[in-house]
């Protein structure tokens, strides 16, 4: 079972901005200790001053680094050099970078996937000269493909270099079609971390709930999971105030022996 509980500051990046040492203050009131960072190469040095005022730990952060663009809708977002994303994850004393997003039209073939993974493999070696590893996190599109009775995000992780890790998000595995404890025993040690999150199993995040108030077999998740994976609560959408939100999943999770 994981051990240690995480919070993707994801959730909370419209409080983030509006009023970001409030936040982080709100998080560790809660009992929260590590935080996974989001968006944070612009703000590396006011995040790590905040982490360290609250007593909070960065493991691991999203960062992207395998797109020079991210597009969502009509919206086109510009993604930093991968060095620029490693010089500030540094600094913020993170472990592990994770590229949170690699678009659907790049997981359609065995081909298409295999170049993604040799551009992860050689990101990886970047990222060692800034001290780092690096990660992939998963959408549902990575399970829609598959080819030899293996999913696409399977064939990717066959494919990576050893230092490589993965963040299994894992309501978005199971939307994708998986059987995410299966699929957790399939990466076996690869995985470092998981997002936990729940809700009734539909593609709309605005229907996703605190955890153990939904579809999601959080237990067996957390069964299957490696003994030293994160726990990162996370929503993409939350209807309700989102601290409650991530009170309410913490409290779970803390009732299911993870500190």
């Amino acid at each position: 079972m994981t051990q240690e509980i995480s919070v993707q500051l994801y959730a909370v990046r419209e409080e983030l901005d509006a009023d970001l040492d409030g936040t982080l203050g709100k998080l560790a009131d809660i009992g929260l200790r590590n935080v996974e960072g989001f968006n944070f190469v612009p703000r590396a040095a006011e995040l790590r001053a905040g982490f360290a005022r609250y007593g909070l730990s960065v493991p691991t952060a999203h960062g992207p680094f395998l797109s020079t663009e991210l597009k969502f809708g009509d919206q086109v977002i510009p993604v930093p050099p991968p060095e620029k994303t490693f010089e500030a994850a540094a600094e913020l004393g993170t472990d592990t970078v994770i590229d949170p997003y690699v678009a659907p039209d790049r997981w359609q073939s065995v081909d298409d996937i295999h170049r993604t993974a040799d551009a992860l493999n050689k990101a990886a070696d970047v990222a060692a000269g800034f001290g780092l590893r690096v990660g992939y996190h998963n959408h549902a599109h990575e399970l829609e493909f598959s080819s030899g009775g293996k999913f696409g995000f399977e064939i990717f992780a066959d494919r990576l270099d050893p230092r490589v890790v993965l963040e299994v998000d894992t309501y978005w595995s199971t939307v994708g079609g998986a059987n995410t404890p299966e699929l957790l025993r399939s990466l076996g040690s690869r995985v470092a971390a998981l997002h936990i999150k729940d809700g009734p199993l539909g593609d709309d995040p605005f229907d996703q709930t605190p955890a153990g108030q939904g579809a999601v077999d959080i237990a067996a998740i957390l069964a299957a999971a490696p003994a030293n994976a994160y726990a990162v609560i996370e929503f993409d959408q939350y209807a309700g105030d989102i601290f409650e939100g991530i009170k309410e999943s913490y409290r779970y999770l803390s009732q299911k022996g993870l500190k």
